[in-house]
């Protein structure tokens, strides 16, 4: 089927920019797109604003009704998303459709939370007006919208954590416009599911300022739309650098804002004595799979893995095998690709590390890589615990277990951690959890960590810099609260309450 651009979407409206840009497709043709501007934030950010005032006092039914629209809308589009998509990032189409039914799936899993209102933490504090000394007066506590919200479409999920991604779909949910800056590595898959979304707004009679669509161009683009004024927090995935410039930029605003960036991890998993020795060939396969799923290309990829010494040469002998078996895959974009083979070079150069799978990498290819350093080189190179986003891990061999417990306490923060553990490691397991809860948002027990489930009780979150907020998380339900605040109402009538505060 044919694609063709349609340019920046704000309030209901196709636009033009300023110029065009072409996209890189990993294969099939390249498009021109429109670029956007640093007027079109304005005018979509305004638009946003705008419709705040409908869209945030309307009910949660309405809400609700809205996400699941936009989940039908997307589904409708299903083969043109998957055939665009896997144009442009070079994803296997199952993929794509996967990822399609987590977006999909994601939507509506909140418009089902937001329904029960659960989310509000509503509290009533009844008034006393006898008490003494003092009379308490009637509070009644609510969680309300905080209007327009920017989010930041990612490279590495061109539908889960992009334009209707779970960034975009958590303000939705909590009554927020939103205004998206998509992401140049897929502009026509960004355009697609935009389009989805306009849909779902005509459907739903909406103001049609509730979700704008904006793309790049330049770097002024990003910079105006979190400078905005009007702009109340900014949802962002994808590398540390970049994050940490937007988020530098939302602190130093006249005023800051909330900037909740999930800017990756090397998801360190520890493996214990006994676990290694029963079962140290299933992890060093398990940990192979895990590594290069995707092409290495999870925030969840678990890069690095601690072991015993006595233990190390079985998994790495799994390991090994099993990644000299993979081919070579195709990465999002040659950006992506070029700095997976600048990591791979800074590592292999690291004082004490020792390659044990290498081969050469394509200019939009990677193959795996697997080295070996042991715990005191570790420690002493803090470069050699930094991601590299790619199918490449490290096997950390500590001297015991009092060095396992070391790195552990060294570490930065992630967004997982894993411990591989039989009944027989539960006196090591004990001293690490302390530790390994408080450096990640997830702790796994026998499990690899490149599945995140779209659930409540999910955290994809932690740390710095695993994230920019160790109170939120980017998956899962809770999400939602990102782009809430609590606001207390005393003595207020109750016919001029927030409609869900009624009758508490």
């Amino acid at each position: 089927m044919s694609f063709t651009p349609k340019g920046n979407l704000i309030a209901g409206e196709w636009l033009a920019g300023p110029g065009t840009f072409a996209s890189d497709p990993a294969h099939g043709p390249a498009h021109c797109f429109a670029c956007g501007s640093v007027e079109l934030v304005d005018r979509a950010v305004q638009a946003a604003e705008e419709a705040f005032w409908q869209y945030a006092y309307s009910s949660r039914e309405d809400r609700a009704a809205f996400l699941d629209a936009i989940a039908d809308e997307i589904e409708a589009r299903g083969p043109a998303l998957t055939e665009i998509g896997s144009q442009e990032t070079g994803l296997p189409a199952a993929r794509l459709e996967g990822e399609r039914g987590r977006t999909t799936g994601q939507l509506r899993l909140f418009a089902d939370h937001i329904r029960k209102g659960d989310y509000l933490d509503r509290r009533h504090d009844s008034a006393l007006p006898d008490r003494q000394p003092l009379p308490r007066p009637d509070l009644r506590l609510i969680q309300r919208p905080i209007g327009p919200v920017a989010v930041f479409g990612a490279s590495n999920f061109p539908l889960a954590f992009s334009v209707a991604g779970g960034d975009t779909a958590s303000a939705l949910a909590a009554g927020c416009p939103v205004v998206v800056k998509g992401h140049d590595a897929h502009p026509g898959t960004g355009e697609i599911v935009a389009e989805a979304i306009a849909a779902a707004i005509a459907r739903c009679d909406l103001h049609p300022g509730v979700f704008n669509y904006v793309h790049g161009g330049s770097r002024q683009v990003g910079t105006a739309l979190v400078q905005h004024p009007l702009i109340k927090a900014v949802g962002f995935t994808g590398s540390l650098a970049g994050g940490r410039a937007l988020f530098d930029l939302c602190a130093a605003r006249p005023e800051p804002i909330p900037f909740f960036g999930e800017l990756g991890a090397v998801n360190p998993m520890f493996i214990l004595p006994a676990a290694a020795a029963a079962r140290g060939g299933d992890l060093g396969r398990g940990w192979a799979a895990s590594l290069t799923m995707g092409a290495g290309q999870f925030c969840t990829n678990p890069g690095i893995a601690i072991v015993i010494e006595d233990h190390a040469d079985t998994i790495a002998s799994a390991a090994s095998e099993a990644l000299q078996a993979v081919a070579p895959q195709v990465m999002l974009t040659d950006g992506i690709a070029a700095a997976y083979r600048t990591g791979c070079n800074r590592i292999a150069q690291g004082k004490g590390v020792t390659g044990i799978v290498s081969s050469g990498n394509g200019q939009r290819e990677a193959s795996p890589f697997l080295f070996t350093v042991s715990g005191d080189d570790f420690l002493a190179d803090p470069e050699l615990a930094e991601e590299v986003f790619g199918p490449l891990g490290i096997l950390v061999t500590a001297r015991d277990q009092a060095q396992m417990v070391e790195i552990a306490k060294r570490l930065q923060g992630q967004l997982t951690v894993t411990l591989h553990l039989d009944d027989a490691d539960a006196d090591l397991a004990r001293q690490l959890l302390p530790v390994l809860e408080r450096k990640a948002g997830r702790v796994l027990a026998n499990g690899f960590p490149t599945g995140v489930e779209v659930s409540d009780a999910m955290v994809h979150g932690g740390p710095y810099p695993a994230s920019t907020n160790f109170g939120a998380t980017s998956v899962g339900t809770m999400a939602i609260r990102r782009f809430l605040r609590p606001v207390c109402f005393q003595n207020i009538p109750e016919s001029l309450l927030p409609q869900d505060l009624r009758g508490e």
